[in-house]
């Protein structure tokens, strides 16, 4: 088909996703025009909705972004960009302005002083947080009022990028898919700048925390066209996902442990305190891998919040409190039973300070992007900084393109439908290549790996892009990603933060660095599997 038929123009600049780094992106932008493509209602698919810590910032008597930035590199295991570290934690008070200027109600004391909180790793509470848990809802809340407020945004639901559009060496759109149309012609959605927003990939796992669309589409469709990828091996699991089947799997933030609550298995025994001097406030990949070996060896694992918060957890957590109650758990007289989950990628598509990716006319913010911020294990809370910071430096970038519009007219015959979107999601959660490829990435490619696991893995996954029915261009983004992560942690000979080899469970100085690989690189280190 020529790139000129069913073709539609963004007038503007194209982001792909409607997370907080898409909508962030677009606000900066205006009065610039810009399309915003978002395959669910605004706000019900994106993580940063689910995010329940808040955003770092260093905004207390006692912090400065330079001690965040140190954190951020501790946290990293030796390999966070410095530079990135301490340019993003300088820029976090500007954001966290923006983000109060468009609504969102952050925790404030008598005075207006934001009331800080404090999490895994951090030397200073310096958390900005809403209503104790629910930061990610509240920030997109008022983040989607601002953006429906504003005429030179116009957002498009109901349709999914699946392939990126290339012409002359450059990037000018991206192939799109409308619910419900996967067996006909794509449409073109051309644009002179692309900005790739569409998350990350921890839906390729079985157990995660991510929401369901979120299985590595960005990172596939941008390693297919040709983009480099950054440290795909370092995949963050949450150590306390709460364990009771459902899949999402709710989360219990961080922030519970920054209280108080403790780690103990089904005998009462508390086991951080052995394994680390901060014990259950030690980096989430340490604690991950706690709980991940007391089931491994046969034992259950809870967190438990009686002595810690008792009564006030229903007050201070709503939302941990909701997920416990819809589970019959009580968390007030009950421990919370919890496991590793898939949560953060580390890497993604590699972009400049700016946000540019290797290929011209693409750039790429919030976890669909590799930063170098986070190194080998993320900070909590830094993931919606990161995703503010680099949205408005993208706009800034690519201001310019395109004269002042006030309004865009909507695309005509795309459109959200619930009971079709409903259907969809379910047909695909259940598709059998789909629940192969999950499986295939925890048992083989999860909390902790091994050469011999990994070289199955990359066999398996293509064998599944193979020999599963009805291929489509979305399944393949999903085992690309999967290729490149487990490519890249089989290239990576040691353990670092969140990649950890039972065969090298040491760092190695020799690998104090990023890693950079192609689609074609991946590739080959799979054919030598």
């Amino acid at each position: 088909m020529s790139i000129y038929d069913n073709t539609l123009n963004a007038d503007g600049v194209l982001i792909v996703g409607a997370g907080l780094a898409g909508l962030f992106c677009a606000l900066k932008l205006a009065p610039l025009p810009v399309t915003v493509l978002s395959p669910k209602p605004l706000g019900s698919g994106a993580s940063s909705a689910w995010a329940q810590g808040g955003v770092a910032a260093a905004l207390g008597p006692n912090d400065s972004p330079h001690i965040h930035a140190l954190d951020t590199e501790k946290a990293g295991a030796g390999i966070v960009d410095e530079r990135v570290a301490e340019s993003v934690a300088a820029e976090a008070a500007a954001r966290i302005d923006d983000l109060a200027r468009w609504g969102t109600p952050f925790d404030r004391d008598q005075l207006g002083n934001f009331l800080l909180g404090r999490e895994a790793a951090h030397s200073a509470n310096r958390i900005v947080k809403v209503q104790g848990d629910r930061a990610g809802a509240a920030i997109m809340a008022a983040i989607i009022d601002e953006v429906r407020r504003t005429p030179s945004i116009r957002i498009v639901e109901g349709i999914t990028a699946v392939d990126l559009a290339r012409a002359d060496g450059r990037v000018v759109g991206v192939f799109c898919r409308k619910l419900g149309d996967k067996y006909i012609e794509p449409v073109f959605i051309r644009a002179r700048a692309t900005v790739l927003a569409a998350g990350g990939l921890g839906g390729l796992f079985a157990v995660t925390t991510n929401p369901s669309g979120v299985r590595g589409h960005a990172m596939g469709m941008a390693a297919r066209a040709g983009a480099v990828i950054g440290d795909a091996e370092f995949v963050q699991f949450h150590p306390t996902a709460i364990a009771t089947g459902a899949d999402p799997a709710p989360l219990a933030t961080e922030a519970l442990r920054g209280e108080g609550a403790i780690l103990v298995n089904e005998l009462g025994e508390r086991f951080m305190p052995a394994i680390h001097p901060d014990a259950e406030l030690a980096p989430r990949d340490i604690v991950a891998r706690a709980n991940f070996r007391q089931i491994k060896a046969g034992h259950k694992v809870f967190l438990d919040t009686r002595q810690a918060l008792g009564e006030r957890i229903v007050d201070a957590f709503p939302t941990v409190t909701q997920y416990c109650r819809d589970a019959g758990i009580d968390p007030v007289t009950q421990p919370i039973p919890v496991t590793p989950a898939a949560h953060y990628h580390m890497g993604g598509v590699k972009v400049d300070t700016r946000g540019r990716t290797s290929l011209a006319g693409l750039w790429a913010c919030g976890e669909a992007s590799c930063t170098g911020l986070h190194g080998a294990n993320r900070l909590a809370s830094n993931s919606l900084l990161e995703a503010t910071v680099y949205a408005a430096r993208i706009a800034e970038d690519v201001g310019g393109l395109e004269p002042p519009q006030r309004m865009l007219l909507p695309f005509d015959g795309i459109a959200w439908d619930e009971t079709k979107g409903q259907q969809f999601e379910e047909n695909l959660r259940n598709l059998k290549a789909v629940q192969d490829l999950r499986h295939v990435m925890t048992d083989l490619v999860g909390v902790e790996r091994d050469a011999e696991g990994l070289r199955e893995a990359l066999r398996r996954i293509l064998e599944l892009e193979e020999t599963s029915e009805k291929v489509t261009r979305s399944y393949l983004n999903m085992t690309t990603s999967a290729t490149m992560v487990a490519a890249a942690a089989l290239k990576r000979t040691e353990s670092r933060g969140g990649h950890f080899r039972t065969d090298y469970p040491f760092e190695d100085p020799a690998w104090l660095n990023h890693t950079a690989m192609t689609l074609d690189e991946a590739r080959r280190i799979r054919a030598e599997a």
